[in-house]
C-alpha cells in the first residue's frame, strides 16, 4: 500500500511540472481544433531561442522518437522597473523516459558560483541580470557541468494574472505567518492572484529558508495546474492563454511539446527530487550558499548519468 501511495504522489508531482507546457494541450482534445489552433499560436509567441540554440549541428539536437534523455531549465524571473531582473527560481529537470524516470534539482537562488561569460563570481541568480537567458543556461550548465537542451522562463508577476485566470486556488497552508500585510494561517486557504504571490515569495520568516519558498511556489504551480486543466475551467482557457503568451518564453517548439507529451509520458513513473547539498555562509556582509566541490561533481556524475552523457 506504502509503494502505490508513492508512486501516485510521484506521478502527481510530475504532471504539476510537465503540465507547465503540456497541460492545455492535452485538454483541448475534447475542445476539437478551434481551442488546438489558439494554444498552437499562443506558442508560437512564447517560442524564443538560445543564441547556442543557432550553432548546434544535428548530432547535439534531440531525437525525440528515439526517446533520447533530455535536460529542461525552468525559471521563474522576477523582472524589475528599469532592470532585466533576476532569476527567483531555477529547477532542472532531466528526463530518460527509457528508463521511465525523471530527476528534479532545485538550485538555491543564492548559491555562490562563477558567472559564465562575466570572470566573475556572485549569486547564480544575479547571472539573469548580467546576461538575461544565455547566462543563466550557461552558468547552470557549467555549475553542474551538463548541458541544458531547453528552458521554460515565467515572469513570477504572471501568477497574479494566472491565478486570478482560473478564478483562485486553495492549498493547505503548513506553516502560520503574516506577509507584507496579509495573515496566512495554518490549513487549508483560499488565495486569489495577489495573496498568492505574496504567499510564495515570504522566505525569511520560514524556518526552512528558501526551501520552504520553493515548496509554496510549487503549491500554487500545482493548484492552478489542477485547476486549470479540469473541464469546467477551461471555458476560461483564452485569459490563461493571454497570460501565457505574455509572460512565458521557451525554446521548445510546439512541435517539440508535441513530441514531449507523446514520447515522454512514462517518465512519471520514478521522479527523484534530489536536494543539493551546501552551507549558508556571509561574505563580507553578503550572504551566500556554498556547494561544495565534491556535492557538485556528486551531482554531476548522476545527471550524466541519467542523460546518457558519457
Amino acid at each position: 500500500m506504502e509503494g502505490n501511495t508513492k508512486r501516485k504522489k510521484n506521478k502527481r508531482t510530475f504532471k504539476m511540472i510537465t503540465s507547465i507546457i503540456l497541460f492545455l494541450i492535452i485538454g483541448v482534445s475534447v475542445y476539437g481544433y478551434s481551442v488546438y489552433s489558439s494554444v498552437e499560436n499562443t506558442l508560437q509567441q512564447t517560442h524564443k531561442p538560445l543564441k547556442s540554440d543557432a550553432s548546434k549541428n544535428s548530432d547535439e539536437k534531440v531525437n525525440f522518437s528515439k526517446q533520447d534523455p533530455i535536460s529542461i531549465l525552468l525559471m521563474g524571473v522576477d523582472e524589475r522597473e528599469n532592470d532585466r531582473g533576476r532569476s527567483d527560481s531555477l529547477i532542472l529537470l532531466t528526463v530518460n523516459p527509457k528508463d521511465q524516470s525523471t530527476k528534479m534539482i532545485s538550485i538555491p537562488r543564492d548559491t555562490r558560483t562563477e558567472i559564465s561569460g562575466q570572470g566573475k563570481v556572485d549569486k547564480i541568480n544575479h547571472a539573469y541580470s548580467y546576461g538575461g537567458l544565455d547566462a543563466t543556461v550557461e552558468t547552470v550548465e557549467d555549475f553542474l557541468d551538463i548541458p541544458v537542451d531547453f528552458y521554460i522562463e515565467v515572469n513570477m508577476k504572471s501568477f497574479k494574472d494566472i491565478v486570478d485566470a482560473v478564478g483562485g486556488v486553495k492549498v493547505n497552508n503548513t506553516l502560520d505567518f503574516e506577509y507584507e500585510g496579509v495573515h496566512f494561517p495554518k490549513g487549508q486557504i483560499e488565495l486569489n492572484g495577489t495573496d498568492a504571490v505574496k504567499y510564495s515569495r515570504m522566505r525569511y520568516a520560514d524556518p526552512r529558508g528558501d526551501f520552504g519558498r520553493q515548496d509554496r511556489q510549487a503549491q500554487i504551480m500545482k493548484a492552478v495546474i489542477d485547476k486549470g486543466a479540469s473541464f469546467n475551467s477551461l471555458k476560461n482557457y483564452s485569459d490563461i492563454l493571454e497570460v501565457i503568451a505574455k509572460n512565458v518564453r521557451t525554446n521548445l517548439t510546439f512541435s517539440n511539446m508535441i513530441d514531449i507529451q507523446a514520447n515522454y509520458k512514462e517518465a512519471r513513473h520514478e521522479l527523484q527530487q534530489v536536494q543539493i547539498k551546501g552551507e549558508g555562509t556571509e561574505i563580507k556582509g553578503v550572504y551566500y550558499y556554498i556547494v561544495p566541490q565534491s556535492e557538485r561533481t556528486k551531482l554531476s556524475a548522476m545527471l550524466k548519468q541519467h542523460l546518457n552523457i558519457n
